[in-house]
């Protein structure tokens, strides 16, 4: 194992220094005006495609267990940095620091929601379910609680969670595309499918593994060295986490002499204490839930690596998660100094590019010519794209963060489209309907699936339903309310039998996919809470079902009990799971 993690170390360090000698070669070229912004945007993302499209290609594999589950050799660090990549999503990337900017205080319920997932996943779920060695949350749920009714509602529910996730990404491709390539949204969402499926259709999750740890890379750099050039420019120390707080009192400050009395550290201006704790526990017990990022643990060799890699996926998450408070300050501050009081006909080149993504706007309310705070709208799923331009750093930067932007959604995009492709062609068609079909046909469905599913989240995508962050806090609440109840009870508690799973996830489902279709189309809401912390109606109601129908139906079968304690009471930690489904 320790040959094999020096090997992948010094390939992955070779790739990264190689890809910052790039971005340092690409600045001197734009300084030297060798190549202009346009140039710049098609070089990031002809490189970082190529890239991925690379090691899709040479990962291309026939192999089940390796089209599945990466044939379940890949390294805890490595994994820790796939599955950073797979579950930041352009929702950390692209909309969670916009987030912040648009509404301060109440912002943090993501970043504390999202990160107090992990550690719920770590205690919870991440070595029991790599224990019994299945390859996807429905194959957990179909063994754990036997019959092919709850492996369908499981499968049901991979594929509305997962899918509402996918929209959401493809939404960030599409942004990115149409701001930094000059094409339409629409046009664009379906431009950035084909980078989604050029790295997942070859290889499954063995291509899908070692392109992530590429997109890591790319994201982090791109996401913190902008963040360390503009805290260097206002207050001259190049460490945005600790400056922070200065560029917090300067905000503050300048609020308060230009008169906003909704001011970005005022708590609760748009949203009730309610929504705020309930959206935190949502975005928790989500994360736990999430089949994208459980099957990530299922990638591992055994047990033991799967504990080491949950710690390194926080550890690189982490890197990002105490930069993006920063990043969302700063951005602030820069909105506040350089944009604000400027003359609406004197304003630089970047505010017509962005105004025709129509994720910007400007309205001269007062006639006065000149740009007020509330004149100027700002979508939060622009802000950290459009920082390194408002603070005037060169444009190779701005480049450099939307290769990032795309790496974040590319690398989640293609995740849950493996989850789908295999819930149909793993959990339905072979679990249910032809237990004899071939390698070669199970394969076959599979990769007509990825191609299906992602033609029709792009059209859903260029629909426009919401910002980023609320369609994948959906998805959280979705997972929280389906999921999250039935895997916990079924590691933790052999009482719990088919017919409480069953009707809990169902319930907890629909339950919360109802409101949230109820709250968005009438703008109505029970006691405050919006469509993205819905999922706090359906989970106390899949827990109830859960149990109260579990106590008053038979127990489950000896056989089950018993692979309950085997899950809890792992003999030997460091033993390699035996697959308890079988292929």
């Amino acid at each position: 194992m320790f040959s094999q993690i020096d090997r992948l170390g010094r390939i992955w360090g070779m790739y990264t220094l190689a890809f910052a000698v790039f971005v340092v070669l690409l600045w001197v070229a734009e300084s030297a005006g060798i190549i202009g912004q346009r140039g710049i945007s098609w070089t990031f993302v002809i490189l970082t495609i190529g890239i991925y499209a690379t090691i899709g290609i040479m990962s291309r594999t026939g192999n089940l267990d390796e089209y599945y589950v990466a044939g379940r050799t890949v390294p805890g660090i490595f994994n820790g940095m796939a599955t950073a990549s797979d579950w930041m999503s352009a929702a950390s990337y692209i909309s969670l620091a916009g987030t912040l900017y648009v509404l301060g205080q109440e912002g943090l319920s993501y970043t504390v929601g999202w990160t107090g997932g992990y550690v719920l996943l770590a205690l919870f779920l991440a070595p029991y379910i790599r224990k019994l060695g299945a390859y996807t949350i429905p194959d957990f749920v179909g063994v754990r609680y036997p019959g092919s009714f709850p492996r369908v509602v499981a499968v049901i529910a991979a594929i509305i969670v997962s899918g509402t996730y996918l929209i959401a990404q493809v939404s960030g491709v599409g942004i990115i595309m149409s701001r930094f390539l000059g094409l339409d949204f629409r046009i664009a969402c379906f431009v950035g499918l084909l980078g989604i499926l050029v790295c997942s259709m070859l290889g499954g999750m063995k291509a899908v593994t070692w392109t992530q740890v590429a997109q890591y890379i790319i994201l982090i750099v791109a996401f913190i060295l902008p963040t360390v050039f503009v805290a260097q420019k206002i207050t001259g120390v190049p460490f945005p986490q600790l400056m922070y707080g200065q560029a917090l009192t300067d905000v503050a400050a300048t609020e308060a002499a230009l008169g906003i009395t909704k001011g970005y550290l005022t708590p609760f201006n748009d949203w009730t204490p309610a929504q705020f704790l309930a959206l935190i526990i949502c975005l928790m017990c989500g994360t736990a839930g999430l089949p994208h990022v459980i099957v990530r643990f299922y990638t591992t060799p055994n047990v033991r690596e799967t504990r080491f890699s949950v710690g390194w996926a926080l550890l690189f998450i982490g890197l990002m998660y105490i930069t993006i408070p920063a990043y969302a300050a700063f951005a602030r501050w820069e909105v506040l100094h350089n944009v604000v009081g400027q003359a609406i006909n004197s304003l630089p080149g970047w505010v017509e590019a962005w105004t025709k993504t129509g994720l910007l706007t400007i309205n001269d309310l007062n006639g006065n010519g000149l740009v007020e705070f509330a004149e100027f709208g700002l979508n939060s799923d622009l802000v950290v794209l459009a920082m390194p331009e408002i603070a005037g750093l060169p444009y190779v930067v701005a480049g450099l963060v939307a290769a990032g932007g795309l790496a974040a959604a590319l690398s989640t995009a293609d995740g849950l489209l493996m989850v789908v492709a295999t819930a149909i062609s793993h959990d339905i068609y072979f679990k249910l309907i032809n237990k004899s079909a071939s390698d070669r046909t199970r394969l076959t469905i599979s990769r007509v699936m990825l191609v299906t599913v992602a033609a029709i989240a792009a059209w859903v995508a260029s629909l426009r339903l919401s910002i980023i962050a609320d369609i994948v806090a959906w998805a959280f609440s979705l997972a929280a309310a389906s999921f999250f109840p039935v895997l916990v009870l079924g590691i933790f508690w052999k009482r719990i039998n088919t017919a409480g799973a069953i009707t809990g996830m169902a319930a907890g489902l629909l339950t919360t996919l109802g409101y949230i279709i109820w709250s968005s189309v009438t703008g109505n809401s029970i006691g405050g809470i919006l469509p993205n912390a819905a999922g706090i109606f359906g989970m106390p109601i899949n827990f109830l079902l859960t149990i109260g129908i579990s106590l008053a139906t038979a127990p489950p079968k000896a056989e089950i009990q018993a692979l309950v304690d085997r899950l809890r009471f792992p003999k030997h930690l460091h033993d390699a799971a035996t697959p308890a489904t079988g292929d």
